[in-house]
C-alpha cells in the first residue's frame, strides 16, 4: 500500500496534469463558444438567464427624489440611512419637494 506522501506527490502531479490540460483546451473551447454566439446571436441573457445577482440600478428603476436640503440642493428618496442633513430634524415636511 502507498505512504500518505507517495499518495500527496501523485495527487499534486495528478493536479499538474490537469491543470496543463485545461489550459490546453481552454483557447479551443472558447473559439468555439465564440463562433455559436455569433452564428446564432445569443445573447448574455439566453445563456446566463435573467435574475444573475443583485439587477442593475437603471434611470427607470431608480426612486425619485422625495426630500431635498435647501442649503445644498442633496436629495434623498425617503429610502435606506438618512442623510445628515435631515436625520436630525424633527419635522421632516420642511424637506418635502
Amino acid at each position: 500500500m502507498a505512504t500518505f506522501k507517495e499518495l500527496k506527490a501523485q495527487m499534486a502531479e495528478l493536479e499538474a496534469q490537469a491543470a496543463a490540460a485545461r489550459a490546453a483546451e481552454f483557447q479551443e473551447v472558447l473559439a468555439d463558444i465564440r463562433a455559436k454566439v455569433a452564428d446564432y446571436g445569443f445573447t448574455e441573457q439566453d445563456i446566463f438567464g435573467r435574475g444573475r445577482g443583485r439587477p442593475r440600478k437603471t434611470a427607470e428603476s431608480a426612486v425619485p427624489a422625495k426630500y431635498r436640503d435647501p442649503k445644498t440642493g442633496a436629495t434623498w428618496s425617503g429610502r435606506g440611512r438618512a442623510p445628515n442633513w435631515i436625520k436630525d430634524a424633527k419635522n421632516r415636511d420642511r424637506f418635502l419637494l
